[in-house]
């Protein structure tokens, strides 16, 4: 006669996920963010694993969440864990669908820097797809979707450009500003995802102590460069991304004065993706294309 006893349960693979991300970022609603849930479901993920497992791997409190000495010491090997299935899905993803490659980038980034590059890349690259993804925060890409990550970022990656700022405005309103004084004058626009961007600009003129610029806020920086190039206003631009607005003249400089953030256009990709990959080759052609911009660039001021 044959015996047939129950198995024991496993931990559900969600539970243990929403275990390792709270756990690495420091709390539930950092993990539903990064798992693309709710913070409640996360708690109770966390919740039954603790009832399965007959103990607490967080401490609760008003001020939110810490590790149990059993979570702390348990979150090592499962982000290794974790880490290594990230770096087996994207192989697999790449011998499924070799030639798609998912960007994530900035929305700015996607409209102004990348979108105009895409009909040359597709030229030269034909029977790549080319997916992209607007985010505010790059993406963790051992644990998401995404093969290159483009965004403005102190040192991951490689360096495509500078990030220089400066105002731009039409240059029917640059013939009204002599000095920076002359900002107080006329609207200076504001964009959310760079607020402090004017305050980067001036802290580095000598008049800047003096002027608070004053204007209308967007939640876009797409929306902002409309409005300056409807002569709304000035705008502190970001040389990387309105290259072609100042190549054309449709807005310009009003003022020589230049400060280069700490932050450069950067582009990187998880590690372990093979030399053939069409990410990898993707990532060359960006680099690429970026350098032989910044040659003719500079041989044009010379």
């Amino acid at each position: 006669m044959a015996v047939s006893p129950p198995r024991p349960t496993s931990f559900a693979l969600t539970a243990l996920r929403a275990f390792e991300a709270s756990a690495r970022l420091g709390g539930f609603a950092a993990a539903a963010q990064e798992l693309g849930v709710t913070p409640g479901a996360i708690s109770a993920h966390i919740k039954g694993l603790e009832t399965e497992l007959g103990a607490q791997l967080f401490q609760r409190s008003a001020k939110g969440v810490e590790l149990t000495s059993l979570g702390a010491r348990s979150l090592p090997a499962f982000s290794a864990a974790f880490d290594q299935m990230g770096l087996a899905v994207q192989l697999m993803r790449d011998t499924a669908a070799p030639r798609v490659v998912h960007i994530a980038t900035l929305p700015a980034i996607a409209q102004f820097w990348l979108s105009p590059r895409l009909p040359q890349l597709r030229r030269e690259m034909p029977g790549t797809e080319i997916s992209i993804t607007a985010l505010e925060q790059p993406p963790n890409l051992k644990r998401t979707p995404y093969d290159l990550c483009l965004f403005f970022d102190a040192s991951h990656g490689r360096a495509l450009a500078q990030d220089v700022i400066f105002p731009v405005c039409t240059p029917e309103l640059a013939a009204q500003l002599d000095t920076p004084q002359d900002l107080l004058d006329v609207p200076c626009l504001f964009d959310t995802s760079w607020e402090q961007d004017w305050q980067h600009w001036l802290a580095e003129t000598e008049q800047g102590q003096q002027i608070t610029p004053r204007g209308p806020v967007y939640s876009l920086y797409a929306l902002a460069v409309e409005e300056a190039l409807n002569g709304a206003g000035v705008l502190i631009g970001h040389e990387a991304l309105l290259a072609p607005h100042l190549a054309s003249g449709s807005l310009v400089a009003p003022f020589a004065h230049r400060a280069m953030l700490p932050d450069a256009l950067r582009l990187w990709s998880m590690s372990g993706r093979g030399a053939d990959s069409a990410s990898r080759q993707v990532a060359d052609w960006l680099q690429n294309a970026s350098a032989s911009l910044r040659q003719r660039q500079n041989s044009q001021e010379n």
